[in-house]
């Protein structure tokens, strides 16, 4: 299990936000065409997420902190086999399913998203990872609010709800 501190927001300037990323180091991951399908679950969000960079199942759980969200990941499996996925899924519901392309950035320990998600515009996140369990959360924290002050994200921006949370608007 590790943690995560993430903040969210509407971004209207991608490659203005693109340029600063870069103008401060961030490495470029590349573009991914991702598909996430959630399903039911008792606790928390369980999804498999479906790109080229990232194929992931994950089982997480997040908290609000203010004007950052708190995830708590219970499971995370990387390019999980379909007997994986049947084993996990078979027999839950599909709640929801979520398309964009992502444009992934990585600064040490925090990942930055640039999301273009269908029928919503373009998103932002600042996603600061402990997966040791070393860093502690405010760090995680104030690490995550240097980087929004630096991207210039103002409060009236953030986004405190899923994708799939939108979608049910």
């Amino acid at each position: 299990m590790y943690s995560d501190i993430t903040i969210k927001a509407y971004c209207y300037e991608p490659a203005e936000a693109e340029s600063i990323l870069l103008g401060l180091g961030a490495d470029y991951i590349g573009q991914d065409v991702q598909t996430d399908v959630y399903y039911e679950t008792a606790y928390g969000q369980l999804k498999h997420r479906q790109g080229v960079i990232e194929n992931v199942l994950i089982h997480y759980n997040r908290v609000e902190l203010g004007n950052a969200m708190r995830t708590e990941v219970q499971l995370f499996l990387k390019n999980p086999s379909a007997a994986t996925i049947a084993s996990i899924c078979e027999g839950k519901s599909i709640i929801s399913q979520v398309e964009k392309v992502r444009k992934i950035f990585f600064l040490d320990n925090v990942k930055f998203h640039l999301d273009q998600v269908e029928c919503f515009g373009t998103f932002i996140e600042i996603e600061a990872i402990d997966l040791e369990g070393t860093i502690g959360l405010e760090v995680l924290r104030q690490q995550c609010n240097f980087y929004k002050d630096q991207l210039q994200i103002g409060d009236e921006d953030l986004v405190h709800n899923a994708y799939t949370d939108l979608l049910h608007q």
